[in-house]
């Protein structure tokens, strides 16, 4: 059962992309920028930096919460997993009020990823021992 935590949040994480992604193309329509444009609203670049940071993050968050699930512990996995969720509902909300502001979600799901790398490398290694 412990796994099925670790696929919960992995869905919930998806979930939040997906949103973003709508909430991308809301501000795209919104603000009157026309595809292909990538420039012209502040709001709707905001909202396309959020998504497009999330993306790069979750490359790394997925596959971590993956392997420190499978080597090491799934309850932390979830959790640590859980706690980058938030993060990036933290980080959003800063962003699209004043970007310069999003420190505090971005080091949510900073130190989130840093924890999951290294519980989930402890894992393995100590596996490989």
């Amino acid at each position: 059962m412990e796994m099925e935590m670790v696929a919960l949040v992995t869905l919930l994480l998806i979930i939040e992309y997906i949103i973003f992604a709508g909430l991308v193309g809301k501000a795209r329509v919104e603000g009157g920028v026309d595809a292909p444009a990538m420039t012209g609203d502040p709001t709707f670049e905001r909202a396309s930096r959020v998504q497009l940071n999330t993306a790069e993050q979750l490359i790394i968050t997925i596959p971590a919460m993956w392997i420190c699930g499978s080597y090491f512990r799934p309850d932390v996995a979830a959790i640590l997993g859980g706690v980058f969720f938030i993060g990036r509902f933290v980080y959003r909300g800063q962003y699209m009020r004043e970007p310069s502001s999003r420190a505090v979600g971005m080091v949510i799901g900073f130190l989130a990823n840093i924890g999951l790398v290294l519980t989930g490398a402890w894992g393995v290694v100590s596996g490989l021992l």
